[in-house]
């Protein structure tokens, strides 16, 4: 076994008879912490042969952070762990500059981030991915400063401090956006780490960035296009995903406003393995994937997606677990003296953040949970 997966990455598919025989933790380098290079590639591969997807969670703070964490230890499962620009930026502070064209905040929020992560993430007992979310071409400085990052970590570590990087160049034409991540995808090459790419574009808003007016057909990618992306970078490192658009939408949306169309997926792998002669040779990722229905998840993931993201429903469930406490004890945090046992009764226990904090957490924690189910990534 440890002999075939030494030359995994070499190859974009696990033999079923291989996979089926093996846990997740079997997979050579794989760990409770965070994975990179082969270990993280293998983790992927094995989800793929496997039916299932691993849910990747932007996360703004160290409290989101432990609340994915949390949910997957409680599943034993592995979990991505994901930062957006603006949510980097947060996780920073909001009192920091962050200069466009500079973007230093952003850089070192989604740093600080990686490094909280890679700390605690091993008493958690579960596989964790740390990777960075949507790039478009403005963003490129923080995707460079992650970089330098990951390469002077790597230089003292033997790994990049960041298992994956997106690029999101979707708005770019296909020619600019296969080209910038050929680049990008050279300098990463090294060091193992993994690129995600878009190509089409995901509807809706994300992250301050607005595609709810782009042409519907913009939305649909082609199975030249992915061929064409995959002609490009697998070259340099067979370590990419592709995040194809098949009607995706980011945030929540009205049913019949958006037709997903996942059996796309299958279309363009049909397209690849008959010209490489091997099955699914492709490694998808589900963008826009809060509040999808279940039966698209599920085709989906027969067709190759490894890696679904999830936000919209996450940023929900933790401002829900604050509502529901505060409906509860609403007597309580009136003011910090006074309620409804006594006008001298104090309050410190009910408003203290850690109290409102932690059922933030509880409810994200279940609402992570349920993703990690939708995808099959449970025992």
């Amino acid at each position: 076994l440890a002999q075939d997966f030494t030359i995994l990455p070499c190859h974009p598919t696990l033999s079923s008879e291989l996979s089926f025989a093996m846990s997740f933790w079997d997979v050579p380098g794989v760990k409770a912490g965070v994975l990179t290079g082969d270990a993280a590639w293998g983790l992927l591969q094995h989800a793929k042969a496997n039916g299932y997807a691993i849910p990747a969670f932007n996360c703004t703070s160290t409290s989101t952070i432990n609340s994915v964490l949390e949910a997957g230890k409680e599943l034993g499962r592995p979990v991505i762990i994901q930062f957006s620009e603006g949510g980097a930026a947060f996780i920073a502070g909001k009192g920091l500059p962050n200069d466009k064209g500079v973007l230093q905040a952003s850089i070192l929020g989604a740093v600080a981030g990686a490094h909280f992560v890679r700390a605690v993430a091993p008493a958690y007992g579960i596989p964790v991915l740390v990777h960075s979310d949507h790039c478009a071409k403005k963003l490129l400085p923080w995707f460079d400063g992650m970089l330098e990052a990951d390469e002077a970590f790597f230089k003292q570590h033997g790994e990049p401090l960041f298992s994956s990087h997106m690029l999101d160049l979707s708005e770019e034409a296909d020619e600019e956006n296969i080209a910038i991540c050929q680049k990008y995808l050279t300098r990463m090459a090294p060091m193992k780490c993994i690129l995600e790419m878009e190509i089409g574009i995901t509807g809706g808003v994300e992250d301050g960035v607005d595609m709810s007016g782009v042409a519907k057909e913009k939305l649909y990618t082609t199975s030249e296009d992915v061929w064409a992306v995959y002609e490009g970078l697998n070259p340099i490192s067979p370590m990419f995903t592709i995040a194809a658009a098949f009607g995706n939408v980011h945030g929540v949306y009205k049913a019949g406003n958006v037709v997903l169309r996942p059996e796309l997926l299958g279309e363009y792998q049909k397209y690849a393995a008959e010209k490489l002669g091997t099955s699914k040779p492709l490694n998808f990722v589900f963008h826009g994937g809060s509040g999808s229905e279940k039966e698209k998840i599920a085709t989906a993931l027969s067709n190759g997606v490894v890696k679904m993201n999830v936000d919209t429903d996450t940023q929900w469930a933790y401002w829900e677990g604050l509502l529901k406490f505060y409906k509860a004890k609403e007597g309580y945090l009136q003011g910090q003296i006074g309620n409804p046992e006594g006008e001298d009764k104090p309050n410190k226990s009910y408003y203290d953040p850690r109290k409102w904090v932690r059922e933030s957490e509880v409810s994200m924690c279940k609402r992570v949970k349920e993703s990690c189910t939708d995808l099959k990534n449970a025992n």
